[in-house]
């Protein structure tokens, strides 16, 4: 544990606490019991119930400005006042910049929004003596972070994941880039988009840092990989919210090929979001319905539960349209700390966890038939999966302990040389000492 702490780190987060970002919620965590002080800035009140039993172990202060308009309105005005008092100079940088980047925004309303949010958080900074700025995402929490940096002089850093980096302007990602101490970011393959979308200057400022996870609170099966009891068709479960970039359409399409093909299975997904009707529709018309069930949002412990009684664990992202992708899924992470075999395609960063063949089998993306192939392979071939769980678990070991990505990620944001930095170097994706040989 640390001693003599530094000044305060100020988390700022699009919503806190929230149950789709369990990433954020063991970052934090391990933050704390690393010894470091935090304060979360969020920029929308609290998500409603229910939340993760962990989210009562966080000692760091949540603040967000008021729900209420009329005492929105007024918490503003005194912050911002207070805020041009406090620095004139720094608050007249800071609306210039708003001026500038509004006027060639396609939401000059959103800039102004971040600016008036990063005022109310400038107030509280000073007050709470914080001394480092961390946005989680590249969009409005960086954006927030920036106009902290520009009112009151303190570092900041953000940690870009998915949607926020390929959704969100190059030209903004790369100026908060340049003002940054460091970027952080979850893959390899969002750290070489980066790169490349930066001037050579700034590029060493990225830094690759996957999502660790508390691997102490999964237990890896022993024997691992074993049957539903006889009688009972084996689990397949997918985890993620129900939107296009998760491909669940073209899962069901796989699951229906499978029924076809008269393969016995059950699958459950879990999680909310926007498609959940037009899913269960199509549940319905491929003759699914005492197959496929859609569970719902559940917490982090009900779904570790899950885990544990699953089979295979599938899940299909793709890109959509507008360029919306996933890093590398920490539910796919999850599943092989418990040791349930994946299946996934190899979208964004998710060939740097589930390398085909070795620690998971992985199809192209928007492929139902390859899916279905792969899931009735390991479905066949308990040994395989057995095998393939058993590799995987030694990747988590290596790159996603939670307590060893923090404990960089913290070293970035004190300036301190991190005690596993040789550690981290192993976890580049490209290193060639990572590469494993081909099971089965």
């Amino acid at each position: 544990m640390m001693t003599d702490a530094p000044a305060p780190i100020a988390y700022v987060v699009k919503r806190f606490p929230r149950l789709t970002e369990t990433f954020i919620l063991n970052e934090i965590l391990a933050m704390e019991r690393l010894g470091f002080r935090l304060h979360v800035f969020s920029l929308m009140p609290p998500e409603p119930p229910p939340h993760h039993p962990m989210v009562q172990q966080v000692q760091a202060p949540v603040s967000h400005l008021p729900a209420a308009m009329p005492n929105k309105v007024l918490a503003l005005l005194r912050s911002h006042a207070a805020a041009l008092a406090a620095s004139p100079r720094g608050y007249g940088r800071a609306v210039r910049h708003a001026l500038r980047i509004s006027l060639g925004s396609s939401a000059p309303l959103s800039v102004w929004r971040q600016f008036l949010r990063a005022g109310y958080f400038a107030t509280l900074a000073r007050q709470a003596g914080i001394g480092h700025v961390h946005g989680h995402f590249a969009n409005a929490p960086s954006a927030v972070a920036h106009f902290l940096n520009l009112m009151t002089g303190l570092p900041f850093s953000f940690t870009a994941h998915a949607k926020d980096l390929y959704l969100t302007p190059a030209k903004l990602v790369a100026e908060r880039a340049g003002a940054a101490e460091f970027v952080a970011t979850c893959t390899g393959y969002n750290a070489q988009f980066l790169r490349d979308m930066l001037p050579v200057g700034t590029r060493h400022k990225v830094n690759l840092v996957y999502h660790g996870i508390d691997l102490t609170q999964f237990r890896y099966r022993d024997p691992p990989y074993a049957f539903a009891a006889a009688g009972t068709p084996p689990l397949v479960l997918c985890v993620g919210r129900l939107v296009p970039k998760k491909g669940l359409d073209d899962l069901l399409a796989a699951c229906e090929r499978l029924h076809a093909g008269g393969i016995s299975f059950r699958c459950d997904i879990v999680g909310g979001g926007p498609l959940r009707d037009e899913l269960q529709s199509d549940i319905t018309a491929r003759g699914l319905g005492e197959i496929v069930r859609l569970r719902g949002a559940m917490t982090h412990a009900a779904l570790i539960d899950l885990y544990a009684s699953a089979d295979l664990f599938a899940l299909a992202p793709r890109i959509t349209e507008d360029g919306d992708r996933d890093g590398i899924p920490n539910v796919i992470v999850e599943a092989m700390a418990v040791g349930v075999p994946v299946v996934s395609t190899t979208v964004s960063g998710i060939p740097e966890m589930v390398r085909d063949g070795q620690t998971g089998l992985l199809v192209p993306p928007r492929d139902p038939t390859a899916l279905a192939a792969a899931m009735a392979r390991l479905l066949s071939d308990p040994a395989l999966g057995r095998r393939l769980a058993a590799a995987g678990l030694a990747e988590l070991d290596r790159c996603f302990d939670c307590w060893e990505t923090t404990r960089a990620l913290g070293a970035m944001m004190g300036n301190a040389a991190p005690a596993s930095a040789s550690r981290m170097l192993r976890c580049d994706p490209v290193a060639p000492e990572r590469a494993l040989e081909p099971v089965g």
